[in-house]
């Protein structure tokens, strides 16, 4: 799995791209076939940043997050709440989709 962290009208530091690539490397966790992840950070305004984060998929759909706030490490928590839950989701999904049995009558 590849993790790609990049700025749009920002540098990203080594703490801030270590801190997102740590945060990142967890999602496999809650999907295994996550193939790659791509972190975009950047300024929404003057006052506040912006985090999206991609998350690409064997067999799926991308799935994306996007969350702005004044501080971007905490874009950056609050971008993997949102791609955790979409992760999860998906796998309860896919799961109870694969339980299903249908019995003709």
């Amino acid at each position: 799995m590849q993790i790609t962290v990049s700025g749009k009208h920002l540098d990203i530091t080594p703490a801030i791209r270590k801190f997102a690539e740590d945060k990142m490397a967890k999602l496999p966790h809650y999907l295994d076939t996550i193939s790659q992840i791509d972190v975009v950070a950047g300024r929404h305004d003057s006052h506040e940043f912006e985090v999206e984060t991609i998350v690409h998929v064997n067999g799926h759909t991308n799935f994306v997050a996007k969350v702005h706030g004044e501080d971007l490490y905490g874009c950056i928590d609050g971008v993997i709440d949102k791609m955790v839950r979409q992760l999860r989701d998906h796998k309860e999904k896919t799961r109870a989709h694969k339980g299903h049995t249908s019995s003709a009558g």
